[in-house]
């Protein structure tokens, strides 16, 4: 075979920390043969022993290091191209060359090597080997040389030791062999060629039986992969890592240690020591798929003549299809034994139709075979489970012929029975029959008897298993009858006028047990059909459902059975329809006289009620002139009371207490304070009785022009009255046109009259400070003149002291 051609791939890592140094192949001794077409699966992997001290001139030793041997079966020329799996150029492999036909322990000088670092000699890639382009036989160590040296010239039958050996890195390698010399040829697996699987698999017939463990003979595959091959040796290993080595051979009979298990078969040529490998699996078949059964579970029955007993004919057939699952039962044998080590054995089967040898719980094995290989076999437990049938008890009820005939038939709740049926036991349910072979079922909610007496056919059924007796129910008539009757009357005073109120019905009971034997029980019920049927039951507290007026119903007992039905009249009465609050005024200014309060009744004539008022009066209206709290009780020809609260709150006309003014300012202010129990808005009015400033809640008043005002303050809260008061607002006019056009035509100063400051003193200057006129302050004003006589258009001033002491002083404008 051409070595140009060749390409091995170290494809996967040898885990060799558990053999000795002796034992691997980073020693001479134990080098890889590099045959024509091996794969070898190695990789570089510790140093064993170091035999590279002073072998080399490449300044190096074994680090991680692999041997492989090759010997030459044709001249030629030997080269290679190791390439790492990683392309990173820290990963550094170095190799060494030595030969030929040197031995182990005494291998002499390497006649090529490279240590060159690829990346300390800044190469683009991390490739080294031997080929035709270099002329150097060794390189390195670092950046010296390009990490090739010069192939060899070899001559058959020489052979050669290469080392590959890994200072830096954690990759594995490939090679790819160059130059025109050949190796020797391996052996092959011939299987491949004669289509002879190589598997083995065999049932588990090493106890125990479902572990998956079991034995093999190796040697079976033995010549299924020599074939027609002389001087060839084959063994067995447990991994590819001992086969390429070639140690920890297996023996047969091999007991497999997983399930599968691949075994790796070494084929060596006994003349060149060339090998390949083969691999191929032991499984051990654990028997046939199954479901594991659920437990078989019936319920005891009377085919032994007892029901009670636990022991029933169990047909284990019916579980087979459930344990094979959909797979063909022509395919399998199934049988059943009562215990594991039978089954296993196939010792003692069980019949199909076994009646069960333990009471109400017994375990079995069934026994599942491949027909085609009855040693594969599986075995799973399978619980034979006896139910118990529930007890049951016969019982009589009685019901009364409340159906509005006289007939001896009337409507039963059978279901109200079920407890006496079953024994007042949980879990229990019953189904009632009218044929005693029980298939016309009939509803237990709602049964009309068809004769009196009539007996129903029961089965009493317990809901945990599906497991049922039977019993009878003996339905009866009765023509007996209670009282109808009604509770008292009660008001609708719950504090929720809705015409619903909480009754005590117990309180019925005397006037339905009037006249009736001793011994007899009550229950109440909604409706006529809850009381016939015995459901819903009230209890004895009880709010009426329908306002106002309601019938319920008393189902009256002897020994549970029905006495008689009776009606009981709840009723509801209404309240007085008043408006029970209520908010008034008295106007304490009007004292003594009197304003009249009333009871507020609605949509009813005041004659159908009595009144009595906290005053002690009786009439539906009264006369009052006090403030306070006003009650009145009304009752209606029911008995039925409300009360209603009336609140008389005190008003009245204001009282004032203070005027404050500023003025003769720019903002002149009024600010009102008065006192009074009633609510109160105000006005101004001017000197003219035209309103100045509408009614407002505010008691001050602002920007309010000089003069002379009237302040009015009337109740809102009752209207009780109105009260006013005189004010006067100072202020001085900035100009004025004394030219007889009725506008304007005198200056005088706003807010003085008679009644306010008369004894103000006016004077006026002219812009020289001569006094020019002293005026009258409630006269009409200056009019401009002096002695008759026009004063010309200018600023002039004047100096005001009020009466009440304030001086003011400032100047205004004459203007034609």
């Amino acid at each position: 075979m051409d070595l140009l051609t060749k390409l091995f791939f170290f494809s996967t890592l040898i885990m060799l920390c558990n053999y000795t140094f002796a034992q691997e192949p980073t020693d001479c001794i134990n080098s890889v043969i590099a045959c024509g077409n091996s794969n070898i699966t190695l990789d570089v992997n510790g140093v064993g022993t170091q035999e590279l001290n002073g072998s080399n001139s490449c300044s190096s030793q074994e680090n991680n290091s692999i041997w492989l041997k090759v010997t030459m079966i044709t001249n030629g020329t030997l080269g290679f191209t190791l390439t790492p799996n990683s392309t990173n150029i820290i990963e550094d492999y170095d190799f060494f060359v030595f030969g030929p036909n040197v031995s182990c322990g005494n291998i002499g000088q390497a006649i090529r090597c490279s240590t060159t670092n690829p990346q300390s000699a800044n190469q683009s890639n991390n490739l080294t080997g031997m080929n035709s382009s270099s002329t150097d036989t060794s390189e390195g160590p670092g950046a010296n040389g390009n990490s090739f040296v010069k192939w060899l010239d070899v001559k058959v039958g020489e052979t050669y030791y290469i080392v590959i050996d890994r200072p830096i890195g954690n990759s594995p390698f490939s090679l790819e062999w160059t130059g025109t010399a050949q190796f020797s040829e391996p052996p092959t697996n011939e299987s491949t060629t004669n289509g002879t699987p190589l598997g083995l698999e065999s049932c588990d017939v090493v106890t125990p039986f479902n572990d998956g463990f079991t034995t093999f003979n190796l040697t079976d595959n033995t010549p299924a992969i020599l074939g027609t091959q002389t001087d060839v040796t084959i063994t067995y290993h447990k991994s590819a890592s001992d086969a390429n080595i070639g140690i920890n051979e297996l023996t047969s009979p091999y007991t497999n240690i997983s399930n599968p298990q691949t075994i790796y078969a070494r084929i060596t040529d006994n003349s060149t020591e060339c090998f390949e490998l083969a691999d191929f699996d032991l499984n051990v078949n654990i028997g046939p798929h199954f479901m594991a059964p659920s437990d078989f579970v019936l319920c005891d029955d009377l085919d032994d003549g007892d029901d009670k007993n636990g022991h029933i004919r169990f047909d284990l057939t019916l579980k087979n299809n459930e344990i094979l699952n959909g797979q063909n039962p022509a395919d399998f044998n199934i049988t059943y034994y009562n215990s594991q080590t039978n089954a296993e054995t196939k010792t003692s089967p069980l019949q199909n139709l076994y009646p069960n040898v333990t009471a109400f719980n017994e375990q079995i094995f069934v026994r599942i075979e491949d027909v085609l290989n009855p040693d594969c076999k599986s075995i799973t437990p399978l619980n034979l489970v006896v139910n118990p049938n529930p007890e049951a008890f016969n019982h009589n009820i009685l019901q009364c012929d409340e159906d509005g005939t006289i007939d001896d038939f009337t409507i039963f709740n059978l279901n109200e029975t079920n407890d006496d049926l079953t024994g007042h036991i949980s879990n229990r349910s019953t189904r009632f029959y009218t044929d005693s072979a029980r298939t016309i079922e009939v509803s237990g909610d709602s049964y009309i008897n068809r004769s009196n007496p009539q007996i129903i056919y029961v089965e009493v059924i317990n809901n945990n298993t599906g497991c049922l007796s039977h019993c009878e129910l003996t339905l009866e008539v009765s023509t007996t009858d209670s009282n109808d009757t009604a509770l008292p009357p009660v008001c609708d005073d719950d504090g929720t006028e809705d015409g619903y109120h909480i009754f005590n019905l117990s309180d019925a009971n005397t006037a339905i047990l009037n006249g009736l034997p001793p011994g007899l029980a009550i229950s109440y019920f909604e409706t006529y059909d809850d009381a016939l049927l015995e459901q819903n039951d009230l209890g004895t507290s009880f709010t009426n459902t329908i306002p106002y007026s309601q019938t319920i119903y008393a189902r009256v007992e002897n020994a549970n059975n029905c006495y008689g039905i009776s009606e009981i009249v709840l009723t509801v009465n209404r309240l007085p329809d008043i408006d029970t609050e209520a908010l008034t005024y008295y106007c304490l200014n009007t004292f003594p006289q009197t304003i009249t309060i009333n009871a507020a009744l609605l949509n009813d004539s005041p004659a159908n009620y009595t009144y009595n008022w906290s005053t002690g009066e009786t009439s539906y209206e009264i006369p009052i002139n006090e403030p306070g709290t006003y009650n009145v009780m009304v009752t209606n020809a029911n008995g039925c009371t409300k009360n209603r609260t009336i609140i008389v709150e005190p008003s009245n006309i204001a009282t004032f207490q203070e005027i404050n003014v500023v003025d003769a300012s720019q903002n002149n202010t009024i600010t009102v304070i008065v006192s009074g129990e009633g609510t109160y808005q105000y006005r101004l009015l001017d000197e003219n009785n035209v309103i100045a400033f509408p009614y407002q809640t505010n008691n001050i008043f602002e920007n309010v022009p000089p003069g002379i005002y009237t302040i009015a303050v009337k109740d809102v809260k009752n209207d009780c009255g109105l009260t006013n008061d005189k004010v006067s607002v100072i202020g001085f006019p900035k100009f004025f046109t004394p030219n007889n056009d009725g506008i304007h035509d005198t200056w005088q100063i706003y807010g003085v009259s008679s009644m306010f400051q008369p004894n103000t003193k006016i004077r006026i200057f002219n812009r020289y400070g001569k006094l020019i006129k002293q005026i009258n302050p409630v006269g009409r004003g200056w009019d401009g003149t002096i002695n008759g006589e026009s004063l010309p258009v200018d600023d002039y001033w004047f100096a005001i002291e009020l009466q009440d002491g304030r001086v003011f002083k400032n100047h205004f404008t004459l203007k034609h």
